[in-house]
């Protein structure tokens, strides 16, 4: 876990975090931590995610798919087993353990979070994560074996979730966040 908190730049110590030193030499972070902001863009995200999944499999299972702009963009319900496009259906329980572990490490991550952009960022991550997840854990065939609720199919491209747009948009922000040099913990640097 800490190689992962080092690669995407969380300090370890407080100093390194943008903290202001004390008189008795202990280190306060300046601000406050942004795990609130990160658990309740989680929590909306995931509840989007699990809501439009219910619906689907409740209006749109084995019925034939509903078409918003022709045949451009369509609203098709199909179960991956899979990654996008379908590929590695044989991994379900690896794409499990790896939903399990990012979750893992952005929990790990927040204790030092000051930066809202970040909070942000990976509240989508995790809410996406937490999204399949479910679906690995609780649909059929079986306990870490699920298929995942895809739904949203555009002409020419992978059918995908909600999850998986709050997944992808939390992975971009973080990548813009990396170029304009602003870590975790609030402060900016410059390479």
């Amino acid at each position: 876990m800490a190689e992962a908190e080092r690669i995407i730049g969380t300090p370890d110590s407080p100093q390194a975090a943008g903290a202001e030193s004390q008189q008795d030499g202990s280190a306060r972070p300046k601000g406050r931590r942004k795990i609130a902001v990160l658990f309740t863009v989680a929590a909306f995200a995931y509840t989007l995610d699990l809501v439009s999944k219910l619906l689907v499999v409740a209006k749109l299972e084995h019925h034939a798919p509903i078409e918003l702009i022709g045949d451009w963009l369509k609203l098709e319900a199909i179960r991956n087993a899979g990654a996008a496009f379908g590929f590695g259906e044989a991994f379900t329980v690896i794409f499990t353990v790896i939903a399990a572990a990012v979750i893992v490490v952005i929990a790990r991550l927040a204790r030092k979070l000051y930066s809202l952009p970040w909070a942000i960022a990976l509240g989508l991550l995790l809410g996406g994560a937490l999204g399949n997840l479910t679906d690995r854990i609780f649909r059929s065939p079986g306990v870490f074996e699920g298929a995942v609720v895809d739904f949203i199919a555009p002409k020419g491209f992978a059918v995908f979730n909600l999850a998986d747009s709050a997944i992808v948009c939390g992975g971009i922000l973080i990548v813009l966040l990396s170029f304009k040099g602003l870590d975790p913990d609030g402060t900016v640097h410059k390479d």
